[in-house]
């Protein structure tokens, strides 16, 4: 075999202090997908500064287009090398799974939204641990987010290709983001429906849905291939009430940081993190299909990774809890040491 040597070149990102973590972050993230889904082919993997810009460097044998496809999407990915005599780069082509314009992403701004480059590295990491990983691809996934807030991870299962749902407790949020995706929906000319609707159990009203059907292309919809969205507006601890069990290839979500920006007047974000994960994780299960991943990031300044730890396993999960799983804890703010925890469903 042919082993070389490969560099990725680090995407800017406008958010200083996480582009600081930003090559620690993507070297985790591409030792998950090689445990996961590689077949640890990839070694050797370092970071190295190159005409003054910070790559991430390994090696690895002949890249097969599959291998190119599923390093294509790594978060923080701007380009990919294979590395020469000296300081000389050889493009390598991606292929990218992104159906849609990034400005999807990247439009909205808001007080407490999460980065958009580490929404896309808790999703990558989730899946490829999940059975979903090796066809992360070549099949259409579906996504929930139990706490979806204003959308972020929604859009990014968007940008896959991929069915998504979230729940929500906040109004607001539930409204913003509402108006958000019918605008651009509209000023990118894709056809679809949207359309917001009461949600009633036992002719009392529980809660607002909000449901999306488009296509990545007029052909797409013309012919019935359509891709689907829906937020519910009710409390994540009734998401089981929502949709159907067993439904969902991976959950991923944010939980409330415990500080200001999170700390809105909304049941959910007045418990405790800890709290609000011991509540919601039987539901979450319940939702979740066989052999399905839940990915969840949080500030482990009010919970610590323990005690996430017992609470998903205390839900009949297999956390992930070694390797390059205790590699993604980083500094979001003073007030913010944000980590990631990845748990199974046996």
């Amino acid at each position: 075999m042919n082993t070389q040597r490969f560099g990725i070149l680090i995407r800017p990102s406008a958010n200083r202090v996480y582009a600081e973590s930003s090559v620690a972050l993507m070297e985790a993230e591409l030792e998950v997908l090689d445990r996961a889904v590689l077949g640890g082919r990839v070694r050797d993997v370092a970071s190295r500064t190159i005409g003054g810009v910070p790559y991430l460097t390994f090696s690895a044998d002949d890249l097969s287009a599959r291998d190119v496809a599923f390093l294509s999407n790594l978060s923080s990915l701007y380009a990919l090398f294979r590395l020469g005599e000296g300081t000389a780069l050889h493009p390598v082509e991606l292929s990218p799974l992104d159906r849609l314009d990034d400005d999807l992403l990247t439009i909205q701004k808001y007080a407490g939204k999460t980065n958009e480059y580490f929404t896309k590295l808790l999703l990558n990491v989730t899946l490829w641990s999940s059975d979903s990983g090796p066809h992360m691809t070549d099949r259409r996934l579906r996504v929930l987010d139990p706490m979806c807030g204003r959308g972020t991870t929604l859009n990014q299962a968007m940008m896959y290709g991929y069915d998504a749902d979230g729940v929500d407790i906040d109004g607001k949020d539930f409204d913003a983001y509402a108006g958000f995706l019918r605008t651009w929906l509209k000023r990118k000319r894709l056809k679809h429906t949207a359309e917001t609707s009461p949600v009633r159990r036992d002719r009392r009203l529980v809660g607002r849905r909000f449901d999306v059907s488009y296509g990545l292309s007029k052909e797409e919809y013309k012919a019935g291939d359509r891709r689907r969205l829906a937020v519910i507006n009710a409390d994540t601890l009734r998401a089981a009430d929502f949709f159907a069990a067993e439904s969902f290839d991976v959950i991923v979500t944010d939980a409330p940081y415990g500080v200001q920006h999170g700390a809105r007047t909304r049941e959910a974000l007045t418990r405790s993190p800890l709290e609000l994960l011991t509540g919601a994780l039987p539901g979450w299960v319940r939702l979740l299909r066989q052999g399905g991943a839940v990915g969840i990031s949080w500030n482990t300044f009010v919970t610590g990774r323990e005690e996430a730890v017992k609470a998903l396993a205390s839900a009949g999960l297999e956390p992930l809890d070694e390797g390059p799983y205790l590699k993604f804890r980083h500094r979001v703010d003073q007030a913010i040491v944000r980590d990631v925890i990845v748990a199974r469903k046996p």
